[in-house]
């Protein structure tokens, strides 16, 4: 009975990160595929192929990003850009979901500086991103101090912590490695 159980256990620890994994995948390509897809079904009917959608939604970012650095579309977007950026409520919305955009796309990372915080009054520790170490731009008596994002166990909220500079120590961790390990619950380590 034991054998059976085991081999019960080896199958969903097989299994579950496999189906997991292949859901994820799936959902992630329909919800893209139907970005476009969904204008394109009604044209096509029976003849519409699935991942179309995605292929052309694809090829638009594609073309946007390039009209982009164009002179006159250039110019067109950073007009709207200026006016979503000036428009109550939507001017929020708008600069975070643009600021987390360029964190991990842009540039200049945000997540690129794997660090230790230590806990005040304990000797515990915890692993976190630096978002940001110009925080005096943001609020004077705030000088010295880095903006520390803590992820959560299991999700993907967190916290953001204003912590003094001398309370954070970098590490040399892989950014996608310190965020396995921490949404994990500490489970994940590397190989």
């Amino acid at each position: 009975m034991k054998t059976i159980i085991k081999n019960f256990i080896n199958g969903v620890l097989t299994i579950v990160p496999i189906l997991v994994a292949g859901f994820v995948i799936y959902k992630s390509f329909t919800f893209l595929d139907s970005i476009l897809g969904n204008l394109l079904r009604p044209i096509f009917k029976e003849d519409y192929i699935p991942g179309i959608g995605l292929m052309l939604t694809l090829i638009l970012i594609t073309l946007l990003g390039w009209l982009s650095t164009q002179f006159v579309t250039g110019k067109i977007i950073k007009l709207i850009d200026r006016l979503l950026e000036k428009i109550p409520i939507v001017k929020t919305i708008y600069s975070v979901v643009k600021d987390t955009v360029h964190s991990f796309l842009g540039e200049k990372k945000s997540f690129s500086k794997v660090v230790m915080v230590n806990l005040p009054g304990t000797q515990m520790k915890s692993i976190g991103f630096i978002t940001s170490e110009n925080l005096d731009t943001f609020y004077q008596p705030l000088n010295g101090h880095v903006a520390v994002y803590i992820p959560q166990t299991f999700q993907v909220a967190g916290f953001t912590f204003l912590v003094p500079r001398e309370d954070v120590e970098v590490v040399d961790i892989k950014p996608e490695d310190a965020m396995k390990f921490v949404l994990s619950g500490g489970m994940t380590t590397k190989k």
